[in-house]
């Protein structure tokens, strides 16, 4: 291999030669391009179940895809098809992929109202309050095939490895709001060790649901300023209360930088750098005083080749919840100090809410896309800036300015932290 194609430590360059997306904005990388850098939120009342006695109301849901079947699953595994046609397309490939499928998708459960279904089918029990041992035996003397695959944690990556002939076993994962990152570098990881020359990397979460909700509203995590809805993602704003949960999906085609070059491939970017580190501090919370999250984006440059310097641009993990707004902040102090308030810095969660699962691959599109077009995506329902946060979040409207390097950072639930370093040349 040429040194052409090689990284800082002698390794293969990775590339971006396809991508596709879908969120609460719209299908598909133009549409959702033009709605996001114009400053349009995708934030809306919920009218896919009542809403009746929940303090959140409002979500960034994915109601214009045709599902066969109301369930996470089944609109999960829509979207993530869509935007891998989408990514094959832009890729310029056609027939079976040749290459492993790495997929970010969300915990799955069955819904509640299939719980009740299949719990209605067994003989009521004289023990109070086993609803759950009936569902069980329901379950087991009465085989519901479709209702297995709905609630595998699998199923979605099979299906998906069957639909474009990907190679080996598919690899499902789930760590939080990281999810998306983290599937990124499994397929970066796969091609510098040079395990294949290229990899298909999918994120996806259909999961909005009232028990969603209602999980979230135990942890005081979503926020409840429910009209007007798109007014209600603020991110590092002194009013912030939560974050809004959404739904979406993106796909990226992952390539040896010498693979797609010699097969007149277009290269849209490069995924330099990779950083992930765990936080011990607590089952939601991130750690106060940012350490993992500090230690992350380190990890993420080191990874890369280039220091704090060589950043251009931020897309934050920016959910608009109090303590992780502050800890983000804290972070990025740490890491480029006195640098931090000319970096710009914004947050495409304020739009498109918190896609969880599909959050680091959704805006590593989105961070691509910034390089590729030299315009930065603002953040939204900025008119009470946090004084104790001082950052340059691109305010409400869109700006042209071209950058060379992109941090995206994804902090998740559960200690979970990742962060790509994204550059538009291999250099």
């Amino acid at each position: 291999m040429s040194n052409a194609y090689k990284d800082h430590l002698g390794r293969p360059i990775v590339a971006v030669t396809g991508m596709g997306v879908i969120t609460s904005l719209g299908q598909g990388l133009e549409d959702n391009w033009a709605a996001l850098t114009g400053g349009v939120s995708g934030i809306r009342k919920i009218t896919r179940f009542p809403t009746e006695g929940l303090n959140t109301r409002i979500s960034g849901m994915v109601d214009f895809i045709e599902v066969p079947a109301a369930n996470s699953v089944e609109r999960s595994y829509a979207m993530a098809r869509e935007t891998t046609l989408e990514a094959l397309a832009q890729a310029g490939l056609s027939g079976d992929f040749n290459g492993p499928l790495f997929l970010a998708a969300p915990p799955i459960e069955p819904e509640w109202s299939a719980r009740f279904e299949l719990a209605d089918r067994s003989p009521p029990s004289t023990q109070p309050g086993d609803a759950y041992n009936r569902f069980l035996t329901a379950m087991r003397e009465k085989a519901d095939p479709g209702f297995h695959e709905a609630v595998l944690f699998g199923a979605i990556s099979e299906r998906l490895a069957d639909r474009f002939g990907t190679r080996g076993l598919p690899v499902t994962l789930s760590t939080a709001c990281a999810s998306g990152a983290t599937a990124i570098q499994l397929g970066v990881e796969a091609i510098r060790q040079g395990r294949t020359d290229r990899a298909l990397t999918v994120a996806t979460d259909g999961s909005v649901s009232a028990e969603a909700l209602i999980r979230f509203a135990l942890l005081s995590a979503l926020s409840t300023q429910n009209d007007p809805p798109e007014k209600a993602s603020k991110p590092f704003t002194k009013d912030r209360d939560g974050f809004v949960i959404a739904e979406g999906a993106a796909t990226l085609v992952l390539e040896s930088l010498e693979a797609a070059v010699a097969r007149g491939a277009r290269v849209f970017g490069i995924l330099k750098g990779c950083g992930e580190k765990a936080d011990l501090f607590h089952r939601t919370r991130s750690s106060p005083d940012g350490g993992p999250a500090i230690a992350t984006i380190r990890a993420a440059l080191a990874d890369a080749g280039i220091d704090e310097n060589g950043i251009g641009y931020i897309n934050a993990h920016g959910t608009s919840t109090p303590e992780n707004d502050k800890m983000e902040y804290l972070s990025m102090s740490a890491v480029f100090g006195e640098r931090l308030p000319s970096i710009p810095v914004s947050s495409n969660k304020s739009m498109i809410g918190h896609t969880l699962t599909a959050a680091g691959a959704v805006e590593a599109v989105f961070s691509i896309q910034t390089m590729l077009t030299g315009t930065l995506p603002p953040t939204i329902n900025y008119q009470n800036p946090d004084p104790a946060i001082v950052l340059d979040v691109v305010p409400n409207v869109k700006r042209s300015q071209q950058v060379s390097a992109v941090l995206s950072n994804s902090f998740g639930f559960g200690g979970q932290n990742a962060s790509l370093v994204m550059t538009a040349e291999p250099a």
